[in-house]
């Protein structure tokens, strides 16, 4: 007696699970790689968010600090305007002593019969114009300003004689020469 044991069906059962199982762990892969993959694009993109507020903040502080910069420049600008209004005022300060020497010293050395008709001050140089009696006043007057502290030796320009009063016209100049002792005033005068 033989006996036949058909073991198809079993063998297809089998298979048919084995398949099954295959593909339940093939769609459970692919979930959890879809959800992996989605999870990870969830991080990357949070932290894509942190990012970009970063670099909102540092182009905000950025603008902030050009805002800053200007206004700093333009602080600058005013205060070398302003040290130049006082570097003057320093300045006038300085030759307002000299400026009244000036005058002191064109009076005291004036000679007798000697009369100045015109001054005028560009920068140092101190151009006069005047009438004397003789031409020895004229030369008297011109070492009277070299003897003074605050006058070089002066430079005559020209004399005429005035027909209808005899007088003689003279054009001469002088520079200013700031003794060391005006120089201190000068310095120390803020």
């Amino acid at each position: 007696m033989t006996i036949d044991i058909n073991l198809l069906p079993w063998r297809e059962a089998q298979r048919e699970r084995h398949s099954r199982r295959f593909l339940i762990i093939l769609s459970l892969a692919a979930l959890l790689g879809a959800a992996g993959a989605w999870g990870l694009s969830l991080w990357y993109e949070q932290a894509l968010d942190v990012q970009r507020q970063r670099n909102d903040h540092v182009v905000a502080r950025m603008q902030q600090l050009n805002k800053d910069l200007e206004a700093i420049e333009d602080y600058q600008v005013l205060r070398e305007r302003m040290l130049a209004q006082i570097e003057l005022i320093s300045e006038l300060q300085a030759s307002r002593p000299q400026t009244v020497r000036v005058f002191n010293q064109l009076v005291t050395s004036l000679e007798e019969g000697v009369y100045y008709t015109h001054l005028a001050r560009k920068g140092h140089q101190l151009a006069i114009t005047g009438l004397a009696q003789t031409n020895r006043q004229v030369s008297d007057q011109m070492r009277a300003l070299a003897a003074t502290e605050v006058f070089a030796t002066p430079t005559l320009s020209e004399v005429q004689a005035e027909e209808s009063s005899g007088r003689r016209r003279f054009d001469m100049s002088v520079e200013e020469a700031m003794s060391a002792v005006n120089a201190s005033e000068g310095e120390a005068t803020p």
